[in-house]
């Protein structure tokens, strides 16, 4: 169930990852202070079972990947169940 303290960007973020990845957990925040161009994200997914980190990180760049163009940054912490 979506947290209700998501704003909109953030809502978008988690709508992509959960279609896509199907976590077990899954956070999103906007760390650049509101501004959107920096986002902490968790995930942890069965999907990402068998592959290394790099690869589990590649896996979530490609679902957000036109979103990304327009972030300074992104705090990304991968992992499986």
């Amino acid at each position: 169930q979506k947290p209700d303290y998501l704003d909109p960007a953030e809502t978008e973020i988690w709508n992509k990852l959960m279609a896509e990845f199907e976590p077990t957990e899954l956070m999103v925040q906007d760390i650049s202070g509101g501004c959107g161009s920096m986002y902490g994200i968790e995930i942890a997914s069965d999907k990402f079972r068998g592959a290394n980190m790099l690869k589990q990180q590649r896996m979530v760049n490609a679902v957000l990947g036109e979103q990304m163009k327009g972030w300074h940054g992104v705090q990304l912490r991968t992992k499986v169940p």
